[in-house]
């Protein structure tokens, strides 16, 4: 086995690892997840009252 035919099959390996990947993240079994994280930027009301108590926090330090 020489070096290229190791690289071929780290190739592979490479491409079957995204393509799990890709696969698990657009599953059926994931869609409730991904709505929700979809949705987090629209469900922050309080993002004032926490800006100021991190102000409030870094004046004091």
């Amino acid at each position: 086995m020489d070096l290229n035919e190791l690289r071929g099959i780290h190739t592979l390996f490479v491409m079957a690892v995204f393509l799990g990947i890709v696969w698990w993240a657009y599953s059926a079994h994931r869609k409730k997840a991904n709505d929700e994280a979809a949705h987090l930027p629209f469900d922050d009301d309080d993002v004032d009252k926490r800006t100021l108590e991190q102000e409030k926090t870094e004046k004091k330090q």
